[in-house]
Order: C-alpha cells, then sequence, then structure tokens
C-alpha cells in the first residue's frame, strides 16, 4: 500500500489508528499492539500476499537467534558462531531475491549457452528489514537489549508508516515507546505535528517530485541525444525529483509514526546544504549511514589501524552501500565514487587547506547532481548519454535570445528550442529555480516540525498543501526508494 494513495490516506491510516487508541482505552494493550502487527501485515501484503512468507521466516529466524543470545547470555560458547550464521542468513535470504540474476548476467559473460535467469520479484522492503533485523542480531549479541517478546519483536519490525523504506531503527529506539503507557493515550500536540509534517511530506511527493519525475524520465530513458543544455535540466530534474520523493516519504513516515505517539529517528536533514561529501551523508538517509558505520565501518577497524587501512575501510564500506542500493554496476559505480569523494575528503581535510563556503558548496552539489546520473541510469550507456550531454553537448539557448546573444554563434551556442528533448519550457526552468531555493534557503521539514513553535497560521499552509496533495492524487507513483 503505498502512502500516496487515497486508500492509505483515507482509510487504512485513520481507521488503524481509531483502532489502536480504542483497544487502548479499553486497557487492551496487548490487543492494541497485535491489532498494530496485524495491521502492518495488511499494509505490506496489500498488493502481494506472497512477501508474506518470507517476512514471516525473516522474523521467526531472527527472533530465534536473538532468543537464543539472551537465554545464553553466560555461556559465551557458540554465540559468536550463532552471531555469524544469524547474519549469512540474512544476506542469503537478502542475496538470492536481490542479486541472483545479476549475479547470473555477469556469469552468462563467459558461458555459452548462457545459464537460464530465475527472474525472481524482489520482495518489498527487503533490503532495509534485513539491515534492521541484522543491527537487531548484533545488539543482542553484546547484550544492550535483555528483554523482549515474540509480539514486540514483530510490531518492532513490522511497524508499517517506517517498514517498507526507513528510517532503519533500533530496537531500543522503538520498543520502549510502544511500553510507555503515556503514549497508549491520544495525544493532540503528536497529531497535530503528524498531520504537519505527514502534508508535507506528501505535497512534496505528488506535486513536486512527480513533476519533476516526467522532464527525468524523458531525458534518460526516452530521449535518444541530449544537449548541453537538456543534459543538465534531466539531471537536475532527478536530482530534485529523489530529495523531494525521499524526503517526502520520510515527512510521511514520520508523520504517520507520531499519530500513535511513535518518534522515529530523523532521517533526511536538507543534504543539498552539505559543504562537503563527509557532511552529505551525515544529512541523507542519516540512519542508513549509522547502519554502515557502526556495523560495518567500526567492525573493519575503522580509522584505527592506520591512514591505508582507513581508506580501505570507506570504499569497502561505500562499495556495499552501492551494491545495496541496487543490482547493477551503475549502482556500484556510484557507490564507489562516493567512496573516493570521502577519501579525497579525509585527505585533504590533513592538509588543512581552506575553501570558500560558496565553492565547497559548489563542488560538492555538482558531485552529487553527476553521482545521481549513475544512480537513476538503467545501465552505463543512459549514464553515459546523460553525461557526455552535459560536457560534450550543443549548447542550445532560447529562442528569443538570439537577437541579444547572436555572438555567441561562433563559440558553437545555437538557439531554439532548447528543453524539447525533456519536454520542458520556460515555466519548468522557473520552478526547477523556485525549488533550488526552497531546498537551499528555507527551513526543512524537520526544523518546522519540531524545532518550531506550530502555530495555527502553520497548521492553515499545511492544510492547504494536503488538500493540494490530495488533489494530486491522480495516478499511482511508487516512492523511488521502494525499487531497493
Amino acid at each position: 500500500m503505498l502512502f500516496n494513495s487515497f486508500g492509505y490516506i483515507f482509510f487504512f491510516l485513520p481507521l488503524t489508528l481509531f483502532l489502536y487508541f480504542f483497544l487502548h482505552r479499553k486497557r487492551k494493550s496487548v490487543a492494541a499492539k497485535l491489532f498494530l502487527v496485524l495491521a502492518s501485515f495488511f499494509f505490506y501484503t496489500y498488493w502481494k500476499t506472497e512477501y508474506m512468507g518470507i517476512l514471516l521466516f525473516s522474523i521467526l529466524f531472527n527472533y530465534g537467534i536473538g532468543s537464543f543470545f539472551i537465554k545464553t547470555a553466560e555461556v559465551p560458547l557458540f554465540r559468536k558462531a550463532f552471531l555469524i550464521c544469524g547474519i549469512v542468513v540474512n544476506l542469503i535470504l537478502l542475496g538470492y531475491f536481490k542479486y541472483v540474476d545479476f549475479f547470473l548476467e555477469n556469469i552468462n559473460t563467459f558461458f555459452h549457452p548462457p545459464v537460464p535467469y530465475l527472474h525472481i520479484a524482489l520482495p518489498l522492503a527487503i533490503s532495509f528489514f534485513t539491515f534492521q533485523q541484522i543491527a537487531y542480531l548484533v545488539d543482542v549479541y553484546k547484550e544492550k537489549i535483555d528483554k523482549y517478546n515474540f509480539l514486540d519483536y514483530t510490531l518492532f519490525v513490522t511497524f508499517f508508516p517506517q517498514l517498507i523504506a526507513g528510517p532503519i531503527v533500533h530496537h531500543k529506539e522503538m520498543m520502549p515507546q510502544f511500553a510507555s503507557k503515556y503514549k497508549w493515550l491520544v495525544r493532540h500536540k503528536n497529531i497535530a505535528l503528524g498531520l504537519f509534517i505527514f502534508s508535507i511530506g506528501l505535497f512534496k511527493k505528488v506535486v513536486i517530485a512527480d513533476r519533476f519525475a516526467v522532464w527525468a524520465d524523458k531525458g534518460f530513458d526516452i530521449s535518444q541525444t541530449l544537449t548541453m543544455t537538456e543534459a543538465w535540466f534531466a539531471s537536475l530534474s532527478y536530482t530534485l525529483q529523489l530529495y523531494f520523493d525521499f524526503s517526502g516519504y520520510t515527512d510521511m513516515a514520520i508523520g504517520a509514526a507520531l499519530l500513535f505517539n511513535i518518534r522515529l529517528p530523523v532521517n533526511f536533514y536538507s543534504p543539498y546544504k552539505a559543504l562537503n561529501i563527509r557532511e552529505f551523508w551525515q544529512r541523507w538517509h542519516i540512519t542508513l549511514t549509522r547502519f554502515l558505520r557502526d556495523y560495518l565501518y567500526i567492525p573493519l577497524g575503522g580509522n584505527r589501524k592506520g591512514v591505508f587501512q582507513t581508506y580501505r575501510n570507506i570504499l569497502i564500506v561505500f562499495f556495499l552501500a552501492g551494491f545495496w542500493h541496487g543490482a547493477g554496476w551503475t549502482f556500484i559505480v556510484w557507490g564507489v565514487m562516493h567512496g573516493i569523494a570521502l577519501i579525497i575528503h579525509r585527505f585533504w581535510h590533513t592538509l588543512s587547506i581552506g575553501m570558500p563556503r560558496f565553492a565547497a558548496w559548489l563542488l560538492t552539489f555538482n558531485f552529487i547532481n553527476i553521482t545521481w546520473v549513475f544512480f537513476r541510469a538503467r545501465d552505463f550507456d543512459d549514464a553515459m548519454k546523460v553525461i557526455q550531454g552535459m560536457f560534450f553537448g550543443e549548447l542550445m539557448l532560447p529562442a528569443s535570445l538570439s537577437e541579444k546573444l547572436r555572438f555567441l554563434e561562433p563559440l558553437g551556442v545555437t538557439f531554439g528550442s532548447y528543453l524539447d528533448g525533456v519536454g520542458a519550457d520556460a515555466a519548468s526552468v522557473i520552478l526547477m529555480v523556485a525549488m533550488m531555493v526552497v531546498v537551499l534557503f528555507f527551513k526543512n521539514s524537520i526544523q518546522l516540525t519540531f524545532e518550531s513553535r506550530m502555530s495555527h497560521t502553520k497548521m492553515f499552509y499545511s492544510a492547504l498543501l494536503f488538500v493540494a496533495g490530495s488533489l494530486s492524487l491522480n495516478r499511482v507513483s511508487e516512492f523511488i526508494y521502494f525499487n531497493f
């Protein structure tokens, strides 16, 4: 079920919310938790019920391993072996469903006749609930969690606002909130905050992100060649589409959880304002960055074993981060590019050489924009089509400027329908500039919701955003991160 659908917004979410608090009001807290688990399973299997078995197996398996750790806290023998077994089984499950056809595709370059593809459908959210449960196993192994039951654990994994695309939460962040009797009652402040940020997220997704998606799709998937103007417009369209799509999803997840008095961790905090690549990853998909740091980078040795090992660890982490996002070489290239950029940033930092803020931002933003090309492209041909257009394409400007700028023609500049290849026009350029101003100079939704005072004026504007978003629910469009 999609957050941006009539069924979710006007039926599933309000009905689930009402029955959850109704059960709590009747002092049936266990029944309320059970109902929320069942509602989450319904949410997850709304499209394809066959995904239920995979999710159930994953929950039962990891619950069993975690239960073993708790019961054997005083018996260290075999605990590490069970931890390794638990992690391996989770990764095999993820690898089978997400990567087997990718490996077969690469193996088939050496085999004739080729090995048949399995064409396995990717279970929804498998990357997210796998990482979340791996983190859980490690925390239980390290005795950071000392008690839980199956219902609590299942709720921790399946809580529907964050089930599909994160944030990747820790057990210690979630279960104490569900256990708190204070949170079993309707809290009008949380209702107001939740609806406020949910409305912002809905507007971001269906009004802004889906609009930029049209231009990005045409530039990346349909047009055979792109001028320099069209290529930059296509790449920036995807850069903004991804920003508003992912931040919109995160806002809606945080807002829906707040309605249940549950505070999810911040996962997105104005990443395009970053002045370096390290800061970008401290602002973009924050819970994934935390997971990679705590459960991969630090166990590999972090920065404790010298410069070479530190650089190696960074490259390994971002190679795997790219591969986690998708079964394709373009994702791997994207991840490696970010790993190399982080290594360069770390080396530059050791030189103690400063850089003007605007130059630092411009360098960072353009690097991110260029790397998003590989993240978006279906294959290397599509990626190179856009990259070639961005740096070597014909520079075409609006025909209306031909008289004033005719002196540029000897330099290869032409005039005409400068955005036909992406289906855009002058109004599209104005919208892009306006959204860049919003992204770079306005407060983000987290600041507006939690770091400033709620007012009637803000609630009025959020109501307008909600109405505008609801009126735009005229087509089904998945969130980009649902594919990961």
